[in-house]
C-alpha cells in the first residue's frame, strides 16, 4: 500500500482553541467533501450493486464483512431491511469483529483476528451462491482481509468499501469501492468522514437493490412488515392510494387480512 490517506494529519491545528461555531463549521466543511468523493466512484458502487443483485436472484445471500465504525454501521443497515422490505432474515447479513453480540462493547482488538472472520462465514455455510463485502477505512484490516482471501480462494464473490487507494483488501475484492474522503478533522478519526461515507454507500447498496429485487413499487414501502401502529397507518395510506381507496377503516381491515400492501393489491385486482 503506498499511501494511507486516513491517517493523514488533519488540515487544522489547534483544534482544542477553536470556539464551537469554528468546531462545527470546519467539521461540516469536511463533511461536505463526502458527497463529491462518492460521486467520483458511482461507477464502482454501481458493479457491486449489480452484482449483488444477481446473487440474491438466484438464490444466493449477501454478507458485510467487517470491524470498527463501519461494521456497526453496516448492522444499523442491515437490520432494518426485513422490516422495510419484507425480506428473509438471512438473505443479508454482517459478520462483525468481535460478534454482534457484542456490538456496543467495541472490541477493537478483535481486528487483528486473522481466522475468525472466515471461520463465522463457515458456520454459517458461505459458498459461491453468495457474496462477501469488506468494510474496512483503512483497507488493512486483517480479521476483513484474512477473509476475503480464503472466500476468492472458495471462488466466493467479494467487494468492499474502503477509503485508501490501492490498498490490500481492494487487491482481494472483484468488486472493489475506494471512496477517498481525505484526511479526517481529527486526525485518524475513520468514524467522521469514512463513516459518513461508508454509511452513504450502505443506504445506496441496500435500497438500490431492494428496489431492483422487486421489493419497491413507484416509491412506496409496499412490503413492509405491519409491526407497528406507525408502520401499518403508514401502509393502510399506500394501500389507499394504490388501490384508490376513500375509506380508511375498510383499507385497514384489507391490508390485515392479507398482511401488507403488495398481497393486498394483488387481492383486490384478482376481484376485478
Amino acid at each position: 500500500m503506498t499511501t494511507r490517506i486516513t491517517e493523514q494529519p488533519s488540515l487544522y491545528r489547534h483544534l482544542e482553541k477553536m470556539t464551537v461555531e469554528e468546531l462545527t463549521a470546519n467539521i461540516n466543511k469536511e463533511d461536505k467533501k463526502v458527497a463529491f468523493a462518492i460521486e467520483e466512484v458511482l461507477p464502482q458502487i454501481n458493479k457491486l450493486i449489480r452484482a449483488i443483485v444477481g446473487k440474491l436472484e438466484n438464490g444466493g445471500r449477501m454478507f458485510y464483512l467487517g470491524a470498527g465504525s463501519g461494521g456497526r454501521l453496516s448492522v444499523l443497515d442491515v437490520i432494518e431491511l426485513p422490516t422495510t422490505y419484507g425480506i428473509s432474515k438471512g438473505v443479508v447479513n454482517v459478520v462483525l469483529a468481535g460478534g454482534l453480540e457484542h456490538l456496543i462493547e467495541a472490541p477493537e482488538e478483535k481486528e487483528d483476528d486473522t481466522e475468525a472472520g472466515w471461520n463465522e462465514l463457515t458456520n454459517l455455510h458461505i459458498s459461491p451462491l453468495d457474496i462477501v463485502v469488506g468494510i474496512s477505512a483503512s483497507g488493512t484490516t486483517p480479521f476483513v482481509l484474512s477473509a476475503l482471501k480464503a472466500c476468492r480462494a472458495a471462488g466466493i464473490s467479494t467487494g468492499c468499501i474502503v477509503s485508501n487507494p490501492i490498498s490490500p483488501i481492494a487487491a482481494e475484492s472483484d468488486f472493489p469501492v475506494e471512496v477517498i474522503t481525505g484526511p479526517e478533522f481529527v486526525t485518524g478519526s475513520t468514524r467522521m468522514k469514512c463513516g459518513t461515507a461508508q454509511k452513504m454507500i450502505f443506504d445506496m447498496i441496500s435500497t438500490a437493490t431492494m428496489i431492483r429485487l422487486g421489493r419497491v413499487e413507484d416509491n412506496s414501502m409496499v412490503n413492509v412488515l405491519l409491526i407497528n401502529d406507525k408502520i401499518t397507518d403508514r401502509a393502510v395510506k399506500i394501500l389507499m392510494e394504490k388501490a384508490g381507496l376513500s375509506d380508511y377503516d375498510n383499507a385497514k381491515t384489507i391490508l390485515l387480512k392479507f398482511g401488507s400492501v403488495k398481497n393486498a393489491m394483488n387481492a383486490l385486482e384478482s376481484q376485478r
